[in-house]
């Protein structure tokens, strides 16, 4: 139906029950982002957090399960083609917020309940003008490696950690990751 929010999701003609305020979304996005979770546990929170009753899904599902979640996080907007990533929910949510509260019309995060879809369409009505949404533009010109104009230029330059999707401490440098790699060959005794 027609702007009806969905509150389930239909695996091989059965539907399951969802999670879907923002903040069940959000937390997914946190367990995609942490770096000791392998992707397979990362699947797994992803999952357990959105189903509501994940343990009556059968084992032979889980892929379709994965697909519509995906499906339902992105607006029903999924196609194949991985998007460059441009927002950082975790390292940007000082900014985030206010811009969607301004969007709303009020604070969001007192609100004990919102949906998914209309937090993201909160998101999307965010204007460019406001800072958030100049750090976005900036992102997205840079992950499709368009030229920023000259003040655009001259704000990157200014603040390359809010430009930046990732934090200064979540980059590492080749010389760290091959530090790394030594690091661990040391400890399981592979180098000598």
């Amino acid at each position: 139906m027609l702007g009806k929010l969905p509150t389930t999701l239909s695996i091989n003609e059965k539907d399951y029950a969802i999670r879907t305020d923002y903040r069940d979304i959000l937390t997914i996005f946190s367990a995609f982002n942490d770096k000791d979770l392998s992707d397979s546990e990362k699947v797994f929170v992803c999952m357990k957090r959105l189903y509501k009753d994940f343990s009556t899904i059968p084992k032979t599902d889980y892929e379709e399960a994965y697909k519509a979640v995906i499906k339902f996080i992105e607006c029903q907007q999924h196609d194949d083609k991985p998007s460059p990533k441009i927002v950082n929910w975790e390292k940007d949510e000082q900014l985030i917020f206010p811009a969607v509260n301004k969007v709303a019309g009020c604070e969001i995060r007192a609100i004990p309940y919102m949906h998914w879809w209309t937090f993201l369409g909160y998101f999307m009505g965010i204007d460019r003008e406001d800072t958030w949404g100049f750090i976005l533009t900036i992102r997205q010109k840079k992950a499709h490696h368009k030229k920023l104009a000259d003040y655009e230029k001259e704000f990157y330059l200014a603040n390359p950690e809010l430009c930046n999707v990732e934090r200064k401490e979540d980059r590492k440098t080749a010389e760290d990751k091959l530090s790394d790699i030594f690091d661990t060959l040391l400890q399981e005794g592979g180098a000598d």
